[in-house]
């Protein structure tokens, strides 16, 4: 009978216990007590072998009796603090439905790829196509199809990314500069597929990225965007390329910037020159974006050399015909007033969500 008082007190005390169980954790901690391999209930239980034959059965069944009670009110305990769990969590994290939501921020495109498509549409409206090339080039392509001497300082790996390969067997590592093969530093080296694969009359531009190793600052970056133009025809006259030049000048800058043109040298073009447009940021009168000469370079041109010809089998005496190159950052800058190019490389939201 001991033990039958015994039973009766583990269910009441286990039956007030579970009023004070206001939590979930609180809850299994009572559970385990109880039912546990060290709880109350348990250790009854593995006691039934003490005790008389004749009254196993009576015991048994009253084990199991307050066992049941005891699974079926946790069970009921359970569900009632996981309602009122749920119940707070969503007073917790209710909200006002009526209130109006945020409104998303429209995206536009980079300042970077808008003024590249603008200059893209000026010169399709004169008629030429956009060709793509690829980014990794031969020295072939970058220089020697492009008249640049062997011993061009553009040729050497402090002005170019050379993609070194692995050494042959036997031979020793190779360095920056031996290798056939780098990241381009101009999209000109697409001119001369596009000469390859094309007769002439030639009307096209070439934009892209280009790379090459400058330590950014306000006037220059390492990995920048340029448009390279080319046109190949009969008749081409060096005043059809300073005509383009201007009304491309014209179209992306306004009638309020002036141009100068200034005689340069180019392995590629003969005669060359560099096209400058005056700084809009002092307009003209000399600043720290402009070097104080108020003035910025915004492109090279010139005349297709006729050596470039005879590399892709262009007849030099019946064809002329003119290229250049554009930065689409400086344009940027230029058109913008930005002081300094690497604002447009920073990633800053304040900065780009102005255009």
């Amino acid at each position: 009978m001991a033990m039958q008082d015994e039973l009766r007190a583990i269910e009441a005390q286990f039956t007030q216990n579970l009023l004070d169980a206001q939590n979930m954790e609180a809850l299994e901690k009572l559970r385990v007590s109880v039912l546990g391999k060290k709880g109350s209930l348990t250790a009854i239980m593995r006691m039934m072998g003490k005790i008389p034959p004749e009254e196993r059965p009576a015991m048994g069944r009253l084990a199991n009796t307050v066992r049941a009670n005891v699974d079926e009110a946790l069970k009921q305990r359970s569900m009632e603090l996981s309602k009122k769990a749920m119940h707070e969590r969503m007073q917790a994290e209710a909200a006002d439905v009526t209130m109006p939501g945020r409104r998303l921020s429209r995206g536009t495109q980079h300042l970077i790829t808008q003024i590249r498509e603008e200059i893209e549409d000026i010169f399709c409206g004169m008629g030429y196509i956009v060709a793509d090339g690829p980014y990794v080039e031969t020295t072939y392509y970058n220089f020697t199809a492009l008249n640049a001497p062997e011993n061009h300082p553009s040729r050497s790996a402090k002005d170019s990314f050379y993609v070194v390969d692995n050494a042959p067997e036997g031979k020793p590592p190779l360095q920056l500069g031996d290798s056939d093969v780098l990241l381009r530093t101009q999209t000109s080296g697409m001119q001369v597929h596009y000469m390859e694969e094309n007769k002439p009359p030639i009307y096209m531009i070439c934009p892209g990225t280009v790379f090459r190793p400058d330590t950014a600052d306000a006037n220059h970056l390492p990995q920048f965007t340029q448009v390279e133009g080319l046109v190949v025809d009969e008749g081409i006259t060096f005043g059809d390329l300073k005509g383009t030049l201007d009304y491309f000048c014209r179209e992306i800058f306004g009638k309020d910037r002036a141009t100068r043109y200034r005689p340069h040298f180019f392995p590629f073009t003969e005669p060359s020159c560099e096209v400058d447009v005056s700084c809009g940021v002092c307009h003209g009168e000399g600043c720290r974006f402009c070097k104080n000469v108020g003035w910025l370079e915004i492109l090279g041109c010139g005349m297709v050399d006729p050596n470039v010809f005879q590399y892709v089998g262009i007849d030099p005496e019946k064809y002329t015909g003119f290229a250049f190159g554009i930065g689409v950052e400086r344009v940027a800058a230029l058109r913008y007033d930005l002081p300094d190019l690497r604002m447009l490389m920073e990633g800053d939201m304040r900065f780009l969500r102005q255009f």
